[in-house]
């Protein structure tokens, strides 16, 4: 039997028995239960697609809080078992002010970020005592912490990873008195060998306008 052959078969049997009122008041009954049942179904599709639109439309925004970058790194922006940014400390920009998949140096893509300089940040106490300068290595991972963003935003799956670099060069530091640095990134190409996404991109990094670091062919993979 078909199931709306059991369904009126199962119905029936519910309705042997009663008098005409109370068939009609019970027909009437099952007839709105069926349409609220039906309907609550589609009203739970519906919620279900209008969440996983809003999710892709946040996913593709232009521009990212604090607040929301910090969602990323407790994973609750690309979903369970995909790209994060790291918590703070290790956090090193405090928004992106600009992403974008069609344009950038190479027409793959490109993000710019920033990072308040305030005094109290942590690497200035350790490095160095009394030549307070934010470490090299913090400006690459940051580039890196973009690339495998981009990634994830563009909505590929798997955790991101750092795989290296070809060239990075030093022309400036960031001191105490510096008060933003800017964090630019042109992605270059983006391969999907054997599922694995892998992202090339070169980047820059700026202390008050003033370029300091460049990077060529910075390498972040997505595992799954």
């Amino acid at each position: 039997f078909s199931l709306s052959n059991k369904t009126s078969q199962i119905l029936s049997l519910c309705f042997v028995g009663l008098s005409p009122d109370d068939l009609n008041f019970s027909t009437n009954s099952a007839f709105f239960f069926i349409v609220f049942y039906n309907n609550s179904k589609l009203y739970l599709y519906y919620n279900l697609i209008k969440s996983s639109i809003k999710n892709i439309q946040f996913m593709k925004k232009n521009s990212f809080t604090y607040d929301e970058l910090i969602n990323c790194a407790n994973g609750q922006l690309f979903g369970p078992g995909n790209a994060k940014l790291p918590l703070p400390p290790m956090l090193m920009f405090d928004r992106i002010t600009e992403i974008n998949d069609g344009n950038g140096a190479f027409k793959k893509g490109s993000l710019k970020a920033e990072l308040d300089i305030k005094k109290d940040l942590w690497f200035f106490d350790c490095h160095f005592k009394e030549d307070p300068v934010m470490p090299g290595c913090l400006g690459l991972d940051a580039m890196w912490q973009l690339v495998g963003f981009y990634l994830g935003w563009l909505g590929n799956p798997g955790k991101g990873r750092a795989l290296g670099v070809s060239t990075v060069k030093f022309t400036g530091e960031v001191l105490q008195n510096i008060k933003k640095v800017r964090y630019e990134i042109d992605m270059k190409k983006i391969m999907a060998p054997g599922g694995t996404t892998v992202g090339l991109a070169n980047g820059l990094v700026f202390a008050d306008d003033k370029k300091i670091y460049s990077a060529e062919n910075l390498k972040v993979g997505l595992f799954k």
